[in-house]
């Protein structure tokens, strides 16, 4: 199965730098080595999410923060919307 590209938004590129700093570059890094392999992997679990954000999945870092990204599956691309938490 061919990989997946990961592009990164302005926002996400921002939110890697609190990551790094946060402590969770290695968490992260698990988590987009799994969506280049496979967005729809079931584990660990990711929801879709509504309103503005339909079409965007999102799966958990920890308690507090998410990576929500876009899958576009023809184009094999998952963009990688936010890396930190959406409630700020």
């Amino acid at each position: 199965m061919t990989a997946y590209k990961l592009l990164y938004t302005k926002q996400a590129r921002k939110d890697a730098k609190k990551v790094v700093s946060s402590g969770l570059k290695s968490k992260v890094e698990d988590l987009l080595e799994i969506l280049r392999a496979n967005p729809f992997q079931k584990y660990p679990p990711y929801e879709s999410l509504i309103g503005e954000l339909k079409g965007a999945y999102s799966r958990r870092i920890n308690i507090q923060h998410r990576l929500v990204y876009q899958v576009y599956q023809d184009e094999k691309i998952v963009k990688v919307i936010r890396m930190w938490t959406h409630y700020e």
